[in-house]
C-alpha cells in the first residue's frame, strides 16, 4: 500500500523492501531466571485520550505475547527534547526494541540511528519519520483522513462558504499529512470555498489551541467550515465556538476523539470525527516488534485504518469500538 503524502517519510525507501527480516536478539533475563523482552513504548505526548489508547493496545500486545512494555514519553507534544532523552535513555538501558511515535520527523532521525547502531530495532507509529533505519511503520493513512474531512465539510456547505484550516505544529508529519490532504481536496473539488486561514498552527495543547482560535474568530466572526487535525486543536476550537456562541452555527469537522469530542458529536456541534484506531496501532507496535525479534519478516509498512464517523453513524457498534474505546482492562484509570 502506499499512503498519498508519505513520500518523504516511506516511498524514498527501496520499494522493494516490502517486508523486513529482523535478526534474533537474546532476551533480557527476568526474574527467577526466565527471559522476557523488554519493549520500550515512547508516545509523542502522554496527556491526550489518543495516547491512552495507544498505551492501551500496547499492554494489551504486552500480555499476550509475554512482553514488559515500558511505556514513557514526554508530558507535552512540543517537547523534542525529552524525547530525544527518553529514546538515549532506553538505548542506554539496553531494551530489546523501541516502538516510537516520533513528534518530529526530523530531529528524531539520529536517535533512532543511535538504537540501530547499538543493534535495538525501532518500530514507527502513529507519525512519519524520515530516513530508512527503521524496520516497520505502522499509521493511519493520514491523507486519506484529511480528505474525508474536506468531502465532509464541503459537502455540509454546499460546496461555498468560509473555512478555517488550522494546523497543528510543524514537523508533525501525521497531522501535515491531515492538512495537505485536506487543503488539496478543497482546492480541487471545492473550488468556491474561500479558506480564510491555512497557515495558523495550534500548538500541542489544548490551550494554545483555544488562544489561536479565539483569536480566529475574533477577526473572522463569518467563518462557515473549521477544520482541525487532531484531538487537541478540535477541544480547543469547540471551546472556543461555544464561548463565541457559534457552536452548532459553524460546521466543524475534527480529528481524533475524546469523552467530550463524544458529547459534542451526539449534540450536533461537531458534524464529523475523523477517527484512527490507536489501540490497533499500540497493538501492532509491540507486536510487530516481537516478530521482528523472533526472526520473523514484517511487513514495511501497515495502515491501521481510517473512518469518518458522523452523528448519524456513532451508535453502530463498530463505531463505538474506536469512537470510545473500552481500555480500563489494560490501564489503572
Amino acid at each position: 500500500m502506499k499512503f498519498p503524502a508519505m513520500r518523504t517519510a516511506v516511498v524514498a525507501m527501496s520499494l522493494a523492501l516490502l517486508v523486513t527480516a529482523c535478526g534474533k536478539k537474546p532476551a533480557a533475563p527476568a526474574a527467577g531466571g526466565a527471559k522476557t523482552y523488554q519493549i520500550a513504548v515512547i508516545p509523542k505526548g502522554t496527556t491526550h485520550e489518543f495516547w491512552k489508547s495507544i498505551h492501551a493496545g500496547a499492554v494489551q500486545a504486552g500480555r499476550e505475547l509475554g512482553v514488559e512494555v515500558i511505556w514513557k514519553g514526554p508530558q507535552k507534544e512540543d517537547d523534542r527534547a525529552q524525547q530525544i532523552t527518553v529514546v538515549e535513555d532506553f538505548i542506554s538501558r539496553g531494551v530489546d526494541g523501541i516502538v516510537l511515535a516520533p513528534l518530529d520527523d526530523r530531529a528524531l532521525v539520529r536517535p533512532v540511528e543511535d538504537a540501530v547502531r547499538e543493534k535495538i530495532p525501532v518500530v514507527i507509529i502513529d507519525s512519519g519519520l524520515q530516513g530508512s533505519g527503521f524496520i516497520s511503520y505502522i499509521a493511519t493513512d493520514n491523507y486519506k483522513g484529511g480528505v474525508l474531512a474536506a468531502h465532509r465539510l464541503g459537502g455540509l456547505l454546499g460546496g461555498k462558504g468560509r473555512v478555517f484550516c488550522i494546523r497543528y505544529q510543524e514537523g508533525s508529519a501525521s497531522t501535515t499529512q491531515r492538512e495537505a490532504g485536506f487543503l488539496d481536496t478543497i482546492q480541487k473539488e471545492f473550488p468556491a470555498i474561500a479558506l480564510l486561514v491555512q497557515d495558523q498552527y495550534a500548538g500541542a495543547t489544548t490551550e494554545t489551541a483555544y488562544q489561536l482560535a479565539e483569536n480566529l474568530i475574533s477577526r473572522f466572526p463569518n467563518v462557515d467550515g473549521v477544520f482541525t487535525p487532531n484531538e487537541s486543536s478540535t477541544f480547543g476550537m469547540l471551546r472556543a465556538l461555544q464561548e463565541s456562541g457559534l457552536a452548532g452555527k459553524v460546521k466543524f469537522v475534527g480529528f481524533d476523539s475524546s469523552p467530550k469530542l463524544v458529547q459534542a458529536l451526539r449534540g450536533g456541534v461537531l458534524n464529523g470525527l475523523v477517527l484512527q484506531n490507536p489501540m490497533k496501532m499500540g497493538y501492532l507496535g509491540v507486536k510487530t516488534m516481537v516478530a521482528c525479534l523472533h526472526g520473523e519478516a514484517v511487513p514495511k509498512l501497515i495502515d491501521t485504518g481510517v473512518t469518518l464517523v458522523t452523528p448519524d453513524i456513532m451508535d453502530r457498534p463498530d463505531i463505538k469500538d474506536i469512537l470510545s474505546p473500552d481500555f480500563s482492562k489494560y490501564l489503572d484509570q
